[in-house]
């Protein structure tokens, strides 16, 4: 597989214009498909969709496969019967640049139950024939809404707190006696997990009706505090105590000094060798039941990881470890043969990852960010790509392009202007993304936050800061017509439609 030349936006659910707080998977979306359509988009690109915690980050949730509860289109549910106008009218928000996670916590769960209970009464019984229908055919999801249902019951605690060992360790017990006292908030649980995933597919239906493919990300490790963990503690390097000996994070970078103490569990890649990496492929080919290509985030410690003591409070006193390599990626491929792979190929590159990922024949990433450090002849610079890569303007993790502009030396802009031609008439971030709308890459992606010309504000996430992140909301009116006009003449340009 390959994927044909062609663009696309950065724009996550989250960020949909939405007058209900956050982005969801009805009207909006759609809307949002449009627009990416009539711009020439060939791609549309979402990081993950799972529920957040704490810090709100969509690579820390609780299931690397439940959908996110706060994604569910509210108009959708007063369509269906399930909430009233006036639910609706108390729901609305001012739409503003950032989401207001705090807010949404302490009512939209409420919304949802409501909505739940109606189900319910108005149902015949049709809605539990329904739930306990989704819960056979998904195998992750019992063990998720038990799961939630008994964080719930413990006011939101980790579940390696949880006061009662005999659930903590799943001893069988405790679990049946769990199902029993919490069958309602179990049956809560996993209809929102219905309602999410029937909304996600009639999106997904109307983005392919525009001739639109979905990339989606999923994140190399799972949160400590998941059912995952909680559900298979056998496949991560956990001590007698359930808690991590090791945990996940990178070595000083670009990004931050200490590096990144991301605090994940590793993987006991040995017992899971055993199977075939059968949660691997488990993890991939339900992945790809949602998009048309998955990212697989930081894949550089599929060939060598950092491992730092569990306890520690920085990423500095860390080492490296060997991964899986081409046995998992292989055991992936077999397991979801028509789910494109991407590899996250960044941070730091050694030539074992490089050799790992042409073995695997998955398009790597190249950063114009990256590109213009007059210090380094960098791999970034358009003229060394190779066309089996994606290049980008930046990532999530990255500034947007005026922040970077504001951020980085003089000498660097001065080397982009030469190196792009950037001129004042067409203005310096367009020369930017002209300049990798024009690379020999097959696909280019770009955030919506740098065809809008937004500031440093707008960043999604700041690496290496675990607050504030992900909170960066379109505005209503933002995606015009001039707009997708302007982007549709430059993809048409260089051969991108």
């Amino acid at each position: 597989m390959g994927m044909e030349r062609g663009c696309g936006v950065l724009l996550h659910i989250s960020s949909i214009p939405c007058k209900y707080g956050i982005g969801s998977l009805g009207l909006g979306a759609r809307r949002a498909a449009d627009f990416i359509a009539e711009a020439g988009q060939k791609y549309w690109q979402v990081l993950p969709l799972g529920p957040t915690g704490l810090y709100d980050s969509p690579y820390q949730s609780f299931s690397t496969y439940a959908g996110n509860p706060y994604f569910i289109d509210l108009d959708m549910l007063y369509e269906g019967g399930l909430l009233s106008a006036g639910d609706l009218a108390g729901a609305e928000v001012e739409q503003g640049r950032f989401v207001d996670y705090g807010g949404l916590f302490s009512s939209r769960y409420a919304l949802l139950r409501r909505a739940f209970e109606n189900a319910l009464n108005h149902s015949n019984g049709d809605i539990r024939a329904r739930i306990w229908s989704f819960a056979s055919d998904e195998s992750w999801a019992g063990d998720y809404a038990l799961f939630m249902a008994l964080k719930y019951r413990f006011g939101g605690m980790s579940w390696l707190d949880w006061p009662d060992e005999g659930l903590k360790r799943r001893e069988v017990g405790a679990l049946e006696r769990a199902r029993r006292e919490l069958s309602t908030e179990i049956e809560f649980q996993l209809f929102m997990q219905l309602t999410f995933f029937e909304q996600w597919d009639g999106l997904r239906q109307y983005v392919r009706s525009k001739g639109i493919k979905l990339i989606g990300d999923v994140p190399i490790y799972v949160s400590l505090d998941s059912s995952d963990v909680w559900a298979r503690p056998e496949l991560f390097q956990l001590g007698e105590d359930l808690r991590p000996a090791w945990v996940a994070g990178v070595p000083p970078d670009y990004f931050t000094e200490d590096g990144q103490l991301w605090g994940n569990p590793l993987y006991r890649y040995d017992v899971m060798s055993q199977d075939g990496f059968s949660w691997w492929a488990e993890r991939i080919r339900s992945a790809g039941k949602l998009y048309d290509a998955v990212r697989i985030d930081h894949f550089r410690g599929l060939a060598a990881y950092w491992r730092v003591p569990y306890g520690e409070k920085t990423a500095r006193n860390g080492e490296w470890v060997d991964g899986p390599g081409i046995e998992l990626i292989n055991a992936i491929k077999r397991a979801a043969p028509d789910v494109e792979l991407i590899a996250e190929d960044l941070g730091f590159m050694t030539e074992d990852v490089r050799e790992l990922r042409q073995r695997a024949g998955m398009p790597g990433m190249k950063i114009l960010q990256f590109a213009f450090d007059t210090n380094d002849e960098s791999e970034y610079l358009p003229h060394r790509y190779e066309r089996n890569c994606i290049c980008y303007t930046g990532t999530h993790d990255n500034a947007t392009l005026a922040g970077w502009m504001e951020e980085t030396g003089a000498a660097n802009i001065k080397m982009a202007a030469e190196y792009l031609g950037l001129n004042g008439n067409e203005g310096y971030i367009y020369g930017i993304i002209r300049g990798g709308m024009a690379s020999v890459a097959d696909c280019f992606i770009a955030q919506i936050q740098d065809y809008l010309s937004l500031g440093p504000e707008c960043r999604m996430n700041t690496p290496g800061i675990p607050w504030g992140n992900w909170r960066f909301r379109l505005l209503p009116g933002e995606l015009t017509d001039g707009l997708a006009a302007k982007m549709r003449r430059m993809a048409r340009l260089y051969g991108r439609i």
